[in-house]
């Protein structure tokens, strides 16, 4: 006799628990992380020429900033993918958020034109890992939902750049361009601060074998939204390696 219990899988849970409290909540968050990746951005059309009439570089080394910060994304963006397929999309996007505030402070302290070029390189790879925090928010949106979500999640690029415009039409006149780039690496330190909250994606847990820690986040969904999971167990879900491992060993 086969096993006739009803089973459920991640998928069919979060449909069952609809859009809540809890995806506001990662809502805010995970905003906040594009919030930075746009204010990260948008920074390199003020810094540039600041600091070329500062140090009198010539357009070529001004040029090489915005550069660097490009040529950096190219290398986070494949690197940062990778890490959070093997380590988990929240440690994906904790390595990402401390390399992205961390090295965005210390150039706002470069002391030369050489240091400043490293440190903008390093927030290049930070910011390259910013698709790894809208794939971990949109893993937790039922699966209708996730188009209309994903357009929501996007405003928060045009918030960051607004906020970035208005930023800097406040401290550079005042301050100068290394306080812009100091009060432009708070929203990634932000994202640090409380990151001991944010959990780990129920869908990955079940790729890597973990169903019962994946259950456990389930049910603070469903506490939080104040719903129920779907009546039934829930059901283990295989990567596809996994699957090829059994096939293989059977």
């Amino acid at each position: 006799m086969g096993d006739d219990t009803q089973k459920y899988t991640v998928d069919d849970a979060l449909v069952a628990m609809v859009f809540g409290k809890f995806q506001l909540l990662l809502l805010a968050y995970a905003g906040i992380g594009w919030i930075s990746e746009a204010m990260g951005m948008m920074l390199l059309s003020f810094i540039g020429p600041a600091v070329q009439a500062e140090w009198g570089l010539s357009a070529n080394k001004e040029s090489m900033i915005t550069s660097n910060v490009f040529a950096g994304m190219l290398i986070g963006a494949y690197s940062w993918g990778i890490v959070s397929d093997n380590f988990g999309r929240k440690r994906g996007f904790l390595v990402t958020a401390a390399v992205t505030s961390g090295a965005g402070f210390c150039s706002a302290l470069s002391p030369n034109y050489a240091t400043l070029v490293l440190f903008r390189f390093l927030v290049g790879v930070g910011l390259g890992g910013g698709p790894v925090l809208s794939s971990w928010f949109l893993e937790f949106i039922p699966a209708p939902r996730r188009g209309t979500w994903m357009y929501v999640f996007s405003a928060f690029w045009t918030v960051g750049t607004m906020l970035e415009a208005s930023l800097a039409w406040i401290v550079m006149p005042l301050l100068g361009w290394r306080w812009l780039l100091a009060f432009s690496a708070v929203p990634s330190a932000f994202l640090l601060i409380f990151y001991y909250k944010a959990p780990e994606s129920s869908r990955y847990l079940c790729m890597k074998g973990k169903p019962d820690e994946a259950l456990r986040i389930l049910e603070w969904i469903a506490k939080l939204n104040q719903t129920k999971l779907p009546a039934g167990t829930f059901a283990q879900e295989f990567n596809h390696q996994q699957l090829i491992t059994q096939a293989s060993s059977n």
